[in-house]
């Protein structure tokens, strides 16, 4: 029982919180960006992740726990990839780049939705440690929707960015970066690993943030 007894005052509940915190907010953010990925694709035709039961807000539906586990240490993570299937739209390569744009797009909404969120809670709720706590759940987790959906942006495969840049490209180009496609994984992990642009990147979120801040009215 004495080990017990110290096992259990050792246990840092603070940080046990702020984990499961962290937790909820990725969940959220990467369920989110996956199910609107489907919900694009189905709008534009394809059916192939309705099939697949990926319209969901489920977060065990979307999760890969190895790229969670990468986002939670390293910030660098990633989902399953909504299947899809572009023989069901009616232009492929736009049909491609707008469902890739979706799950930016909506991680942009959710992280304005949040903000706002957040300013009801500044602006209306009495002031507490609990309400404290969830005005800055709200913030940060607003923050890492934005990182979420600016990082998915940059054009490299397997992003989302790399399916808009390349449905500007001619066909035969087109066909060729896809054949290519499944190395870009590798000059990613360089990128990130590497911290080539990350200076780019913090600003970029700052600005984004401080930008949605003034939307909302922060």
């Amino acid at each position: 029982m004495g080990y017990l007894e110290n096992l259990w005052n050792a246990l840092d509940f603070g940080s046990l919180r702020d984990m499961v915190l962290r937790l909820v907010s990725v969940f959220l953010c990467l369920t989110v960006h996956e199910t609107c990925h489907g919900l694009a694709a189905l709008a534009l035709g394809d059916p192939t992740a309705k099939r697949a039961r990926r319209l969901s807000l489920n977060p065990l539906r979307h999760i890969d726990w190895f790229g969670l586990l990468m986002m939670i240490t390293v910030g660098f993570g990633w989902a399953k990839p909504v299947p899809v299937a572009p023989r069901y739209f009616r232009r492929p390569k736009q049909g491609m780049a707008l469902t890739a744009l979706a799950g930016p797009v909506s991680n942009f909404l959710l992280a304005l939705v949040l903000l706002f969120a957040g300013r009801l809670v500044y602006d209306y709720a009495p002031y507490s440690a609990a309400n404290q706590q969830l005005l800055t759940f709200l913030l940060t987790t607003a923050i890492l929707s934005l990182g979420l959906g600016l990082f998915n942006l940059i054009p490299i495969p397997p992003l989302d960015g790399s399916k808009v840049l390349f449905s500007l490209l001619p066909d035969r180009a087109y066909n060729t970066m896809l054949r290519y496609e499944r190395y870009g994984m590798l000059l990613l992990w360089a990128v990130v690993l590497l911290g080539v642009g990350d200076r780019w990147m913090s600003a970029a979120i700052q600005w984004t943030y401080e930008l949605f801040c003034r939307v909302v009215g922060f």
